[in-house]
């Protein structure tokens, strides 16, 4: 099975065959208080970005749905400074992308965009909402000119996949490895905050392409 059909098994679908319950953009929202816990017990920061991630329909009514997705988007831009683009990966599939020192927009503006999905009929073509976190000590040397540091003071990301409506937690390392002792850790700690998804063989690794940092590059 190569990436692209990984990905469309986990994320698509066999989650929505073996879903639990129907997916929720409401459950968005539970990252409003996980963040702060990221901070506070485990060192995480925002990196003040996150994606949504779909699959594409050739049909004019899915790219209108597409076209309103930025107009509200672009409308709310100058009222929360959310920067937001929309790209297609490696693998074929799309993502809106918002950048926002204010994790509270970030969020809701995340929301927006798959709410606006679901009003328009195209709620199953959703299939992850991505937040990064950076360790505090990183973000720290980055702001001061510092390099990039690796290992455990790498990227976190808690995935949301609609298919499942539950998160879970991705730990990249380089050399496309995974850190299995943070994500234990990450999920132990939002354990009662977040809907976890229980099931390990739905924590599906989102890798950025060759020459990306984030899974949506």
């Amino acid at each position: 099975m190569g990436l692209l059909d990984g990905l469309r098994s986990v994320l698509g679908l066999r989650a929505e065959a073996d879903a639990s319950r129907d997916a929720d953009p409401d459950d968005l929202f539970g990252m409003s208080t996980a963040y702060v816990t990221m901070e506070a017990e485990l060192g995480y920061e925002s990196a003040d970005v996150g994606a949504l991630c779909f699959s594409g329909v050739d049909s004019r009514s899915f790219r209108e749905a597409v076209d309103e997705v930025e107009a509200i988007l672009e409308a709310g831009q100058e009222e929360t400074g959310t920067d937001f683009s929309v790209s297609e990966d490696d693998h074929g599939y799309h993502w809106v992308v918002l950048e926002d020192d204010d994790p509270e927009d970030l969020i809701t503006s995340l929301h927006f965009a798959a709410d606006t999905f679901i009003e328009h009929g195209y709620g199953s073509r959703l299939l992850a909402a991505v937040f990064a976190y950076e360790r505090a000590d990183t973000v720290s040397r980055h702001r001061d000119g510092g390099g990039e540091a690796a290992g455990a003071n790498g990227p976190a990301y808690w995935i949301y996949s609609f298919r499942r409506g539950a998160y879970y937690p991705f730990a990249p390392q380089p050399g496309r490895e995974r850190d299995s002792g943070a994500e234990f850790k990450l999920e132990a700690a939002l354990d009662g905050e977040l809907e976890i998804e229980r099931e390990k063989e739905y924590w599906y690794p989102l890798w950025p392409s060759a020459s990306g940092t984030h899974p949506w590059e």
